[in-house]
């Protein structure tokens, strides 16, 4: 649950700064919670998924658990990725 959380942060984090450099939210879902504002959206996306996780340890579902920790891995990575590219179409 520790990994989990931590990768909630790192994807708000690094979703919140590759908005800022111009990029969009991929998610349908996200995009629709986005409506209330960018970071608002975003975060109201990161309590789900902790509610959702605490559900998975409540009814004893840890490897769903576990294999959504590796989605928002994949997914932490994924930003990392389109903010290096931002980045480096700003400094040309």
């Amino acid at each position: 649950m520790q990994l989990f959380i931590y990768l909630q942060v790192l994807d708000f984090v690094s979703t919140a700064v590759g908005l800022r450099l111009g990029a969009n939210e991929a998610s349908p879902f996200v995009s629709l919670l986005m409506r209330a504002g960018p970071l608002t959206g975003v975060l109201v996306s990161k309590l789900l998924a902790l509610l959702l996780a605490a559900g998975c340890l409540y009814f004893q579902k840890r490897h769903v658990l576990r294999w959504a920790t590796y989605w928002y891995a994949g997914l932490v990575m994924w930003n990392l990725i389109i903010i290096l590219q931002a980045v480096g179409r700003a400094r040309g």
